[in-house]
């Protein structure tokens, strides 16, 4: 739950580049509800990843949740550039990679904050150990369902958007 506004700040948008996120998976791509879906989740994420920054309650310290946040954001980046940037063998491949991944590690992130309360509610002693375990597997667990999935989707889009 969070502590403080910009707690949350970054949570409300969390939840609305989740939604925003997995319409736009499920989604024809390059209609105009993509664009503008497309839109609201850019800045969801930006404003997700810019308050991660601020939130220091685990150690007080820059610490490897923020290190998953600047992956993210550059993930984030690395998706939009495309789109607005001339020059890129295979623009909507490209796009379509970066941005399938920047959805897939809200995911993960989503999965690692439920999966980090499960400590309170089994009443198990929340050491940093278990914490980070909870982090790691569930985090892990859904970016390997993922790219599963992804590795689908590339090959389709390698052929269908093909320079």
């Amino acid at each position: 739950m969070p502590h403080d506004f910009i707690g949350w700040v970054h949570t409300i948008f969390a939840v609305i580049a989740l939604i925003t996120g997995s319409m736009i998976l499920a989604k024809t791509k390059g209609t105009s509800l993509h664009k503008k879906t497309g839109r609201i989740y850019g800045i969801s994420m930006l404003v997700v990843c810019t308050t991660s920054f601020m939130i220091y309650r685990v150690h007080g310290t820059f610490g490897i949740l923020h290190f998953f946040a600047i992956i993210s954001t550059v993930t984030l980046i690395l998706g939009m550039l495309p789109m607005y940037v001339k020059g890129y063998k295979n623009p909507i491949s490209a796009h379509l990679s970066w941005m399938y991944w920047s959805v897939i590690g809200l995911y993960c992130a989503f999965a690692a904050e439920i999966f980090t309360r499960l400590p309170i509610i089994l009443n198990i002693d929340n050491s940093y150990g278990i914490f980070y375990a909870f982090v790691g597997l569930s985090a892990g667990l859904v970016g390997f369902i993922g790219s599963h999935f992804f590795k689908k989707k590339q090959k389709i889009w390698e052929e269908k958007f093909a320079a």
